[in-house]
């Protein structure tokens, strides 16, 4: 029988994370390799930028696995931008990313109206884009090599 439901159960959501990670690792000697390192799981990688107020005017949130940083958010709120904030947020991920974590390389998404020239000028290239995703903007997979 199935059953359609479109409310998140974490633990059958974990379940499933489980057993494909297990599918895969089964497929894949590179996925094997990872098995004991310090590689093997999703680690949590955050930045923060607090103002004079300890509150958050910036951040970045992502995680680390398989010797890659992937950036899942990076923003800096109105007032402090253009000061060079997002370029330190980003410049200590990638700093604790290849220093503490032991990543060679950095991978992100974003769509046309936010940042694609940001990452560029930070030495991101364009590998991937999607157009119309969704409607109306397109979406651009940018990678960064740290050695």
């Amino acid at each position: 029988m199935f059953r359609l439901e479109a409310e998140v159960d974490p633990v059958r959501r974990d379940i499933l994370r489980g057993r494909l990670r297990e599918t895969n690792t089964a497929a894949s000697s590179v996925l094997r390799a990872l098995r004991g390192t310090p590689h093997e799981r999703e680690v949590p990688l955050h930045v923060w930028l607090m103002d004079e107020r300890d509150e958050v005017a910036g951040g970045l949130v992502g995680h680390t696995w398989a010797s890659w940083l992937h950036v899942t958010y990076l923003w800096v709120d109105a007032r402090h931008r253009g000061a060079g904030l997002g370029s330190r947020l980003l410049a200590e991920a990638e700093r604790l990313a290849a220093g503490h974590r032991g990543c060679r390389s950095v991978r992100l998404e974003t769509w046309d109206f936010q940042a694609p020239d940001f990452y560029r000028r930070h030495g991101y290239q364009v590998v991937c884009v999607i157009e119309d995703y969704p409607p109306g903007i397109t979406e651009y997979t940018l990678v960064k090599h740290l050695r």
